[in-house]
């Protein structure tokens, strides 16, 4: 897969980029990551990218040109049907491991890290497929949604990660937040690993890691177990980890 990020400040994407799962996917040739400076679409001799928003007030405002320029070179570099233009922005749709895993069949993901105040509208409009967004704040640039949409996406794609197990056990792949992990040694500071790890038998590790999976998210993010349909045996397991609880 492809990423092309639009960005002023393309150093800040490539050093974080190259360190850790995408790092490594990146020199082994699984990811292709290219970043594109508007200021190199400019035609002055200052390289102007933004100016003053019409209407007055604070900020500067990112000019079109310079941001549909980079795109389209983008775009040009390998001319794929499936292609999407995403503007980072806090007034986009929340970035959601669904939205993650929907994006994975896309041969190229064109972000735009806009700086500023913003950018000018009609780009939005008429270049951007999509808004997408951290969540309800505001930071200084696209840059820093632009790497965790790279790195989310990235572990999701075909050998990437050395056991690709690990991806699809990870917290909200299944609608349910991640079950506990421990390591040795077997105790710590008088806190013991749960016996049903200790205990060998496959079947039973798996469900007791449902069962807390889904306890969970019953108690950190309830929100996720609305819209969830649960079968007979996860009803059956949440009721086990509630009553567990009750009396621990």
């Amino acid at each position: 897969m492809r990423f092309d990020v639009v960005s002023l400040f393309p150093e800040m994407v490539l050093q974080s980029a190259i360190n850790g799962v995408t790092g490594r996917a990146i020199t082994e040739g699984l990811v292709d990551l290219f970043i594109w400076n508007p200021r190199d679409y400019t035609d002055d001799k200052h390289k102007t990218v933004d100016d003053r928003p019409y209407g007055g007030g604070a900020g500067m405002v990112m000019k079109y040109q310079p941001l549909k320029d980079a795109v389209e070179s983008a775009k040009q570099a390998i001319k794929s049907q499936a292609v999407k233009v995403v503007y980072l922005s806090p007034q986009g749709k929340p970035i959601t491991q669904r939205l993650l895993n929907e994006s994975v069949d896309l041969e190229q993901l064109i972000l735009i890290a806009g700086r500023y105040e913003g950018i000018d509208e009609r780009f939005i409009e008429h270049e951007c497929d999509e808004e997408w967004s951290l969540g309800d704040f505001v930071i200084s640039g696209g840059e820093l949604a632009a790497l965790v949409v790279i790195d989310g996406i990235s572990r999701l794609l075909p050998d990437v990660l050395g056991d690709e197990q690990s991806a699809k056990q990870d917290s909200h792949m299944n609608g349910l937040l991640d079950y506990p992990h421990y390591t040795r040694p077997e105790e710590v500071e008088n806190h013991v690993v749960p016996k049903a790890l200790l205990s060998g038998h496959h079947q039973q590790i798996e469900q007791w890691r449902l069962k807390q999976a889904l306890g969970r998210t019953w108690q950190k993010r309830p929100d996720l177990l609305v819209d969830k349909v649960l079968t007979t045996e996860q009803h059956a397991l949440l009721e086990e980890f509630k009553i567990e609880l009750k009396y621990k």
